[in-house]
């Protein structure tokens, strides 16, 4: 979706009866489709194909020798089993870079499981660091695994790409769910490797910077981040205690990681008899990073965010108006555009298969047939 919001023509090649398995997943829906389904294929065209018949193999070779990409998130080898491996594409076009998005990769001895964001985020150790100590392991509210995914597979697709430039030749991308994850790990992946102990759930507590969390204001939460010394100091004097800074317990971040249940009860004591605003304002007053906890609600609604152009809006002639996000890669030169609504299954059928020289007579053969199908 991202590459086709920054121009790319993305054909969205989905099998018969019903295509893509989110148009399903609901509800809420919207004229019959999910908001799961649309919050992600927008600027797509959809090609309703069985690539269980010949006909539709050969339609999709068509694609391929003109594509500059493929992109598939099949489990290792169902392609392949098709026909359409990456060395067999590549002898057929050269230049194509071909992405594989799977749940383990392409190797290794996972490859062959199927998974999910779900199992992606578990086995990670993700969940493992996600809530409170003394509740369960938590999912992120987010299917953050698919998305970092799709983030890092746009990335490797323009570095392929890039490269192509000078090699002439594409390559194979490969992408993996839990690689996504676990790279996220970051800090706490050298906690374990340096220390050997697996770091724990904390809550919204940083392991190593303190205050760095979420406090409890009258009216909401409200995040404060304090990263170092002279933070600390402005701290103190705008919540007015001066004389913690000071205090042997909490006058370095070792001393306050040391003291943290002594220091928690203080910060919280001043925090909860103010509004979230009245605390952010304290706290940008003296440069201190701060920010309520919203609800998905607030944020939609948040103004900095609708000057952002984050929320945009489309008009589909069949679903009505849809608002939906916008394209977070501002680029000043050539910026990205939110066009056209995600797609009817086998919305382009047509238009796609006469762009490959098809004729009216091989198209409704294709239809009775049930190499192409729509709703």
């Amino acid at each position: 979706m991202l590459l086709a919001d920054m121009g790319a023509k993305v054909i969205k090649v989905e099998p018969p009866p019903s295509g893509d398995d989110s148009r399903q997943w609901g509800p809420p829906f919207i004229g019959g489709i999910s908001t799961y389904f649309l919050s992600i294929n927008r600027n797509k065209k959809s090609l309703g194909l069985n690539l269980k018949t010949e006909q539709g193999r050969n339609v999709l070779w068509k694609l391929i020798e003109r594509a500059d990409v493929l992109i598939e998130n099949f489990r290792p080898g169902v392609l392949e089993k098709l026909g359409f491996g990456y060395p067999v594409v590549a002898k057929t076009n050269p230049r194509v870079v071909y992405c594989s998005v799977s749940g383990f990769g392409q190797t290794g001895p996972y490859r062959d499981r199927p998974g999910y964001d779900v199992i992606a985020q578990g086995e990670s150790g993700m969940m493992d660091l996600t809530g409170y100590p003394d509740g369960p392991p938590a999912k992120l509210g987010a299917s953050l695994a698919d998305i970092v995914a799709g983030l890092y597979a746009m990335n490797g697709i323009l570095l392929a790409l890039l490269a192509r430039h000078k090699t002439g030749r594409g390559q194979l991308v490969d992408i993996s769910l839990l690689d996504g994850m676990v790279s996220t790990l970051t800090y706490h992946a050298l906690i374990y490797l340096s220390t050997g102990r697996s770091p724990h759930r904390m809550g919204t507590r940083h392991p190593s910077i303190v205050p760095y969390e979420c406090f409890e204001a009258r009216d909401g939460f409200v995040n404060i981040a304090v990263t170092n010394q002279k933070q600390w100091e402005n701290f103190c004097r705008v919540l007015g205690f001066p004389e913690i800074a000071g205090d042997s317990r909490f006058e370095t971040m070792k001393a306050r990681l040391a003291h943290y249940d002594e220091l928690r009860p203080i910060i919280e004591s001043v925090v909860s008899r103010m509004t979230r605003a009245e605390a952010i304002a304290c706290m940008s007053e003296v440069g201190i990073p701060a920010g309520p906890i919203n609800t998905v609600g607030e944020i939609m609604d948040d103004r900095h965010i609708h000057a952002r152009e984050m929320v945009v809006q489309l008009t589909h002639p069949e679903y009505g108006p849809l608002r939906m996000l916008g394209i977070p890669i501002k680029l000043s030169a050539t910026p990205g555009a939110v066009e056209n609504a995600p797609p009817g299954f086998g919305e382009h059928n047509r238009e796609l298969l006469v762009s490959l020289g098809y004729e009216d007579e091989d198209i409704r053969g294709f239809n009775q047939s049930g190499v192409i199908s729509s709703i």
